[in-house]
């Protein structure tokens, strides 16, 4: 048998050879694979935008830029404007947070800081399981419970506060703006709160214990801890809770009223995109009025690309400015 300068065998060192020529040959397959994969993922926004635009085609044709800033929509006279719909997305939008972002961050701390396990877990599951009830369900739950309960209170604002714009004007038996906001709250509540319970729990302990050395209090310490260091996970959160508010149709368009027009009053009818594209796509007709339509959801998909770079680069800079302080 022959043996190299070492002293092993030539024969023993085969199988070392024929596995390392398979693993030579593995890491190009895995890594072409993993290429392919990411240019898959990368063809489909492409192949989203191209469809909608070539779809979109005539409306972008014959209204251009102005679209977006018309508030016309007349299916008779074929004249249609984006500006309504872009309204009503992004007021239901920024209701929902407003109310689900204190709710959920308070919830996630109080799971993850202020309850024990045996709590934390079956709490955590009851919330979670708000995300697994269908929008359609939620919908009829504020048609039938939400909207006569909200009537009294829009009534009440509108008697105390009706000085300020937004409480201004007539109460339209609980359908609007206001209503459809509060059930978006319900919709995004329990992805905010996943996202900030788990970047909460991933906070090292030793955080909280060199605070709480010094003398600090428990609200101290995660004010001054425990919030800073996981802060880009939790605007990660609410930038995810905000695509789906953005987003989600059918409990809005059962409780918003779908009413096309701009007005500064939450107690008004009115329409956001997707709910505008789900009451008429059946039935529009082919050309300008389908095109329009489909150009909403190009105007829907391009906000929603926006807010996603908004918050890739916000998290970008939170991420800098904390790595540059460490």
């Amino acid at each position: 048998m022959n043996y190299d300068k070492s002293g092993t065998s030539q024969k023993s060192r085969l199988p070392a050879q024929l596995s390392d020529r398979h693993w030579r040959l593995g890491d190009p397959i895995f890594s072409n694979l993993t290429l392919f994969f990411a240019l898959v993922m990368a063809s489909l926004l492409i192949g989203f935008i191209i469809i909608l635009s070539t779809n979109a085609w005539p409306a972008i044709k014959q209204f251009g830029i102005h679209f977006i800033f018309n508030s016309t929509w007349d299916p008779v006279r074929e004249l249609f404007g984006a500006l309504p719909a872009i309204y009503g997305t992004l007021l239901c939008s920024a209701i929902g947070l407003l109310i689900a972002v204190p709710i959920s961050f308070g919830a996630a701390i109080f799971l993850v800081e202020m309850t024990p396990s045996w709590i934390s877990g079956p709490a955590s599951f009851l919330i979670e399981m708000l995300a697994a009830i269908p929008s359609v369900i939620i919908g009829l739950w504020g048609l039938f419970v939400l909207v006569p309960h909200i009537k009294p209170v829009e009534t009440w604002l509108g008697h105390y506060f009706g000085f300020l714009p937004i409480f201004k004007g007539t109460v339209f038996g609980g359908l609007g703006f206001l209503s459809a906001g509060i059930i978006l709250t319900f919709m995004i509540v329990p992805i905010i709160t996943a996202v900030s319970r788990d970047a909460i729990r991933a906070v090292p302990d030793t955080q909280r214990e060199a605070m709480l050395a010094l003398g600090a209090t428990r609200w101290e310490t995660i004010l001054r801890a425990v919030i800073p260091y996981c802060r880009s996970s939790l605007v990660g959160g609410v930038i995810l809770g905000l695509g789906r508010a953005l987003g989600e149709t059918m409990a809005v368009t059962m409780v918003i009223g779908n009413s096309y027009k701009l007005t500064a009053s939450l107690f008004s009818p009115g329409t956001t995109i997707a709910s505008k594209i789900a009451s008429e796509f059946a039935e529009a007709a082919e050309g300008v009025p389908m095109g329009s339509l489909v150009e909403l959801a190009l105007v829907l998909f391009g906000i929603t690309l926006l807010v996603n770079v908004i918050a890739r680069l916000l998290v970008w800079r939170l991420t800098s400015v904390k790595a540059a302080k460490e």
